[in-house]
């Protein structure tokens, strides 16, 4: 990474400003159903604490659209985060103003304050200066650590960087590091498993997969789009027809490049998107036209595990059917089961692919299991995030 990490700077005594993604699931009551991302917020989080810092943590949860939402403040991720650090974790019901001002005052060093929901405020979002100013007047320091969040260019992941000194966290040098070392150096056999719904979504990622990796498997609703490219009945499938060309073009390339792209040879088809619809297997080549692809079956499942049975790296976005409902997650399910067995290098993305392997009780199996989603699309795409290259260089 050729970004300044919280490494490379002295914290002791500092206000430390770090921006982290508590966007968590809370459920009725308030409380927090998933705290992955709060764990992996910790070793960022430790790293200062136990180094004398003062820590001020901001994040947005969910979608407020710019407004207070009593459902979306972050007094419940406050209690979480207590939990999971062992210590008290101070909140105030504010993120800029006096109040949180004052708050900040009061802290001691080797203290937390989280401050409250970053989008009940319109100027986060359109990255309004005067909003990332107030911002910066709490910290003497910025530290990045919500990857999930760098594809995005609001007052506080980009605004921000430009008034106070910005470095990467612990997470995100983690994140950041792992993607280079798979875009530039992997060890091969390099496989990809792309899924997901749609190819319209994945154009940049497959057009720079294809100049890195040995084998490309596609799955999920896209894939219906490339077998019509190859000429096949797809029925009432998921499809987008002004893709097909853009498929026939990846095809070609692949070919080209003499990269193995593998497609479905088998699925479970139903009458309806619904879990209790009758389902049946078939044959790729004999989809009825009036049922829809909702996974992938056994052979194809049988054939992505041949080809990632000698893969050294193998990365991982996006689910291999309608992964959502129980009954049309099983070769998701499957496959996961296969790439934790592999012994390869697995770099896992998306929030369902993690979900994936997490059923098939592989996570801990995974190298890297990366907290971003558009974020991890973005760069696999080869772009620029505004988040990181806000960050100092080294």
């Amino acid at each position: 990474m050729n970004k300044r990490s919280v490494r490379d700077v002295d914290v002791a005594g500092k206000r430390v400003l770090v921006r982290v993604d508590f966007n968590v699931p809370l459920d009725a009551e308030g409380h927090v159903t998933d705290s992955t991302r709060l764990r992996e917020s910790l070793p960022t989080i430790r790293y200062l604490l136990e180094r004398g810092a003062r820590v001020i943590l901001m994040s947005h949860l969910g979608r407020p659209k710019g407004r207070v939402d009593e459902r979306l403040r972050l007094a419940p991720v406050a209690l979480e985060l207590s939990r999971l650090l062992g210590m008290p974790v101070a909140y105030v019901k504010e993120c800029v103003g006096p109040d949180v001002e004052q708050a900040v005052a009061t802290l001691e060093p080797g203290q937390v304050l989280l401050l409250e929901n970053l989008r009940f405020h319109p100027e986060e979002e359109a990255n309004d200066p005067a909003f990332a100013r107030q911002l910066a007047r709490l910290g003497d320091l910025y530290v990045n650590d919500a990857f999930g969040t760098a594809h995005r260019a609001h007052a506080s992941t980009e605004g921000i960087a430009h008034y106070l000194p910005a470095v990467a966290g612990l997470l995100m040098e983690r994140e950041l590091d792992t993607f280079a070392r798979l875009m530039e150096r992997p060890e091969r056999p390099f496989a990809a498993i792309i899924g997901g719904a749609k190819v319209s979504t994945k154009i940049g990622v497959l057009e720079q997969l294809l100049d890195k990796v040995d084998r490309l498997l596609i799955g999920g609703g896209m894939a219906n789009t490339f077998l019509l490219a190859e000429g096949k009945e797809v029925g009432r499938s998921l499809v987008e027809p002004d893709k097909v060309e853009v498929a026939r073009r990846l095809l070609e390339r692949a070919r080209d490049k003499q990269v193995t792209v593998l497609l479905p040879v088998d699925a479970v088809v139903v009458d309806r998107i619904e879990g209790e619809a009758p389902r049946r297997l078939v044959s790729i080549d004999a989809v009825p036209p009036d049922l829809m692809i909702v996974d992938i079956g056994p052979a194809t499942v049988e054939q992505f595990a041949a080809a990632l049975h000698d893969a050294r790296t193998i990365l991982w976005n996006g689910p291999m059917g309608v992964f959502e409902l129980p009954p049309f997650a099983e070769g998701t399910r499957k496959l996961a089961a296969v790439v934790g067995q592999t012994g390869a290098v697995t770099v896992i993305g998306g929030g369902d692919t993690v979900a994936a392997v997490e059923q098939a009780g592989v996570a801990d199996r995974m190298t890297h299991i990366s907290t971003g989603g558009g974020a991890t699309l973005e760069l696999l795409e080869g772009r620029t995030l505004p988040g990181v290259a806000a960050l100092q260089d080294r």
